[in-house]
């Protein structure tokens, strides 16, 4: 599936700094924890937890936040719809990474067991 130009700009442009609060809220809201969720990041970018602190810090932007981000390997496991796009079939890297996490943290909110999430085949 395809994305526009403009809604790959949109979000390498987005501030990590701004969508890391909202995704605090979403998991804290429905009962899952901030290291569940810096746990879900971490598996997927190999960031450590400090690595992602620097990003807020430093108001990175999405495209900043994956570009030295070692993915997953199994990140190809994640499968689903996300703003009505179904991220196996994104064609753009970046907007398919970002949206991976944002996949991710549905499943962490939705309560969804760790080890499904963190697809440990």
């Amino acid at each position: 599936m395809t994305t526009t130009q403009k809604q790959d700009e949109q979000i390498m442009n987005m501030s990590f700094a701004m969508i890391y609060p909202l995704y605090v809220a979403k998991v804290e809201k429905k009962g899952r924890t901030i290291d569940e969720l810096n746990e879900v990041i971490t598996w997927l970018t190999s960031y450590s937890e400090e690595r992602v602190k620097g990003f807020i810090k430093n108001e990175a932007t999405m495209k900043e936040f994956f570009a030295d981000a070692s993915i997953n390997p199994n990140a190809h496991l994640i499968k689903g719809k996300i703003c009505g796009y179904k991220v196996e079939d994104i064609q753009t890297p970046l907007t398919q990474q970002a949206r991976y996490l944002d996949k991710l943290v549905d499943e962490l909110a939705k309560g969804r067991k760790m080890e499904k999430i963190l697809r440990s085949e």
